[in-house]
C-alpha cells in the first residue's frame, strides 16, 4: 500500500508520540515533528556502521518514517538522546540464591533495571517453601510468594506515576511446594498488581496429568535443613529434578503430593476467574532453544515473547504489514512480499546496531547480551492486513497467508544475519557444530544452513512476536502483533505523564480505511472478524502456525467472552501444549475487571 500513514493520522497517535516518544530535555523540545523522531533514531542506529553510515541512515529513515518497521518503544524513546537509559525493552534477572542478602541484591538489580526503562522477569523457584528451615541459619522461610510482594512494592515505588507502568514477569515451577499459593495469589484484588504470573510447566507434569498420576511437590535437599511442621512433609524420600541454580539434576526432598489433574484444574480455574496464571512449557522452551548447548532458561520477559537466560535481554521491533498491502479490499488485493523481505533485512541490521549503541543497567546484562546478540524481528497489523486482503483471520486461508508471511520474514532475517556475520563476525557463543544441530536451525532451508556453516551468524535468535501496544497506536491503531482486531470502534484508556488517565474513542486501522474508501460502514466484508467472534481454538491455531517460524516465542492472549463455559475453557492450555506452543495466556472478560480496551 502506498505510504498510507507517513504522518500521525489520529489524535491518539499524536498523544502517544508526544507523551512516550517525543524527545525533549530541560523543557526544550528537540523533536518538532514525528519525522524528527525518526531521523534521531535512524541517525543513532547508523552510528554503529563502519562504512556508508550516511547511506544506511537514509535507508533506516525511509523505513521508519513510512511506518514500515516499528522499533520497540525504548528504542524510539531513547535512541539518539542524552538520557541515561537502555534501548532494551525486556530483561530476565539473575538466579536468586536462597538467602536474604541475595534476595535484596536482586531487588536492587531489579530496581536499577526498571529505573532505566526495562521490564523484568524473575523466577522465584529457587526460594524455599513457606515454613521450611535454612540449612545454615535455621531461619523459617515465608515462601516465594511473600518475597514477591517486596518486588511488587519496589516496582510501585520506582514507577508510581507517569505514562509508563512497571512490567514484571514472575514464574514458579509446577513442582514447587508453594505452587498452589502462587496459583491463587491474585484471587485477592490488589495483590502483585505489577506482575504477570506464569507457571513453569514440565513435560513430566503434563504426562502425569494425562495418566492421572500423583504429582510430587519438591525442593532441593541442599537448601533444606528441616521443617517447622513435620507433618507437612508427607515423606522424606528424595527424587532428582533439574532445578534453577544447579547444573544437572539434583536430589530434592518431597514436601507433598497431590493428583496432577487436581493441580491442573486449580491452574485453569484461577485463570478462568482471574486471567492468571499463564503457562510456560519450560522443557519445550529449552529443548527448542538455539543456545541450549550453552544456557538454561527458567523465565521470560514480562509478556512472554522472549524466553531468556539469567541476565539475558532482547531488543524488539515489528514489521507493520498494513504498509505492504496493494489494492486493499479489492479482488486483486495482495501483499508486497519483496517489500516485506527488504524490510526484514533492514530490521535485522537496525536491531543489531541497537545492541552496539545501547546502554545497560548492569554490566552482567551487557556481557550476556553481547555473547548472544539476541534480537526479535516480529510483525504487527496482521489482522488488518488479512482483512485488507479479504482473508478471514479464523480460516485456513487466513492462517496459510499468515504463515507464508512469517516464513519469508524468518528466512530473510537469517540470511541478513549471515551477511552481517561476514563483516562483523558471529556472536561470541556461536559454535557451528552445536548450533547447526538445534531443531529450529535444522528446519531452515539448506542454503541458509550452508551459509551458517560457512560464514557463521551474527545473532543467536532473530524472531519474536511482541504485543506492540503503544507502537501500534503510534502507527494509526493498526491491529497489535498477531492479535485479531478488538472491535471496529472502541474506547481506549491511556496513561498520561502525571498518572491520570485519558479516554480516547478509536477506530481500527482497516475499518477506518474502509470507511474512507467507501464512505460507509455498511456491508463490511466477511473478513472483518473481531476477537470475540473467534473461538479459542482459532486463536491457538494462528499462534501455532506462526510459532513454527519464530525462534524466540510469541505474546498472544486468547480472548474469551464472560459467557464462555468453564467446561469448554478448561482444555485451552492442554490444546496449546498439544499444538506445540511454548506458552499460553488467556483473558476472559469479566465485569468489574479493569481493562484498557472497552467496546460499547
Amino acid at each position: 500500500m502506498e505510504n498510507q500513514i507517513a504522518h500521525l493520522e489520529t489524535e491518539l497517535s499524536r498523544h502517544i508520540w508526544e507523551n512516550k516518544y517525543r524527545y525533549s530535555i530541560n523543557g526544550s523540545i528537540k523533536d518538532k515533528t514525528i519525522e524528527d523522531t525518526w531521523r534521531r533514531v535512524a541517525s543513532a542506529m547508523a552510528k554503529a556502521e563502519c562504512q556508508n553510515s550516511v547511506d544506511w541512515e537514509e535507508a533506516f529513515f525511509e523505513t521508519l518514517s513510512n511506518f514500515k518497521f516499528l522499533p520497540g518503544g525504548r528504542i524510539i524513546a531513547g535512541a539518539g538522546t542524552e538520557r541515561n537509559v537502555t534501548l532494551f525493552n525486556c530483561f530476565v534477572m539473575g538466579v536468586i540464591d536462597d538467602s536474604i542478602s541475595s534476595i535484596f541484591d536482586h531487588v536492587k538489580e531489579g530496581a536499577l533495571t526498571l529505573q532505566w526503562g526495562g521490564g523484568i522477569g524473575c523466577d522465584f523457584s529457587t526460594l524455599r517453601p513457606k515454613g521450611s528451615l535454612a540449612r545454615s541459619t535455621n531461619n523459617i522461610s515465608s515462601g516465594p510468594v511473600s518475597f514477591m510482594k517486596i518486588w511488587d512494592a519496589m516496582c510501585d515505588t520506582m514507577l508510581s506515576t507517569g505514562a509508563r507502568r512497571g512490567a514484571m514477569m514472575g514464574t514458579l515451577r509446577c513442582d514447587h511446594p508453594d505452587i498452589q499459593s502462587f496459583i491463587d495469589v491474585k484471587k485477592e484484588p490488589g495483590i502483585l498488581t505489577n506482575f504477570n504470573l506464569s507457571v513453569l510447566i514440565t513435560e513430566d507434569f503434563v504426562n502425569a496429568v494425562n495418566k492421572d498420576e500423583e504429582w510430587l511437590l519438591v525442593f532441593p535437599e541442599k537448601e533444606i535443613s528441616g521443617q517447622v511442621d513435620k507433618d507437612a512433609i508427607q515423606n522424606t524420600d528424595s527424587v532428582y529434578r533439574k532445578w534453577p541454580g544447579f547444573k544437572g539434576k539434583v536430589p530434592c526432598r518431597v514436601f507433598g503430593k497431590l493428583k496432577a489433574k487436581k493441580l491442573w484444574a486449580e491452574i485453569m480455574k484461577a485463570n478462568y476467574n482471574c486471567a492468571e496464571p499463564g503457562v510456560l512449557f519450560i522443557d519445550r522452551i529449552n529443548a527448542l532453544n538455539n543456545l541450549k548447548y550453552t544456557e538454561d532458561i527458567f523465565c521470560t520477559n514480562p509478556c512472554g515473547e522472549v524466553p531468556l537466560p539469567p541476565y539475558g535481554a532482547c531488543n524488539l521491533g515489528s514489521i507493520n504489514l498494513t504498509q505492504f498491502i496493494k489494492r486493499p479490499f479489492t479482488k486483486e488485493a495482495a501483499i508486497d512480499m519483496e517489500g516485506v523481505k527488504e524490510t526484514a533485512r533492514l530490521a535485522v541490521r537496525m536491531l543489531d546496531n541497537v545492541i552496539s549503541i545501547s546502554n545497560f543497567p548492569l554490566e552482567k546484562q551487557k556481557i550476556r547480551i553481547y555473547r548472544s546478540r539476541r534480537i526479535g524481528v516480529g510483525i504487527t497489523g496482521l489482522a488488518d492486513a488479512l482483512i485488507m486482503m479479504n482473508k478471514d483471520y479464523g480460516s485456513n486461508q487466513g492462517r496459510e497467508m499468515a504463515e507464508n508471511i512469517m516464513r519469508e520474514i524468518s528466512h530473510e532475517a537469517y540470511r541478513s544475519s549471515i551477511e552481517l556475520a561476514k563483516t562483523r563476525g558471529s556472536f561470541p557463543d556461536f559454535k557451528a557444530q552445536a548450533y547447526l544441530k538445534r531443531p529450529f536451525i535444522k528446519q531452515l532451508p539448506a542454503s541458509i544452513q550452508q551459509g551458517i556453516k560457512k560464514y557463521g551468524i551474527r545473532n543467536s535468535h532473530l524472531l519474536s512476536i511482541a504485543p506492540t501496544g503503544s507502537i501500534s497506536l503510534l502507527a494509526g491503531n493498526v491491529s497489535s502483533g498477531l492479535e485479531p482486531i478488538f472491535d471496529y470502534e472502541y474506547s481506549r484508556n491511556v496513561l498520561n505523564p502525571n498518572g491520570s488517565v485519558s479516554h480516547y474513542r478509536v477506530r481500527d486501522f482497516a475499518y477506518r480505511l474502509w470507511v474512507e474508501k467507501y464512505g460507509s460502514a455498511n456491508n463490511l466484508p466477511d473478513a472483518f472478524v473481531r476477537a470475540r467472534e473467534l473461538s479459542p481454538l482459532q486463536h491457538l491455531k494462528m499462534q501455532a502456525v506462526l510459532q513454527r517460524h519464530v525462534d524466540n516465542s510469541i505474546s498472544k492472549t486468547i480472548h474469551v467472552p464472560e459467557s464462555y463455559s468453564y467446561s469448554s475453557f478448561k482444555n485451552i492450555y492442554k490444546e496449546a501444549y498439544d499444538m506445540k506452543l511454548k506458552g499460553c495466556t488467556t483473558y476472559r472478560t469479566v465485569k468489574n475487571r479493569s481493562a484498557v480496551l472497552s467496546s460499547d
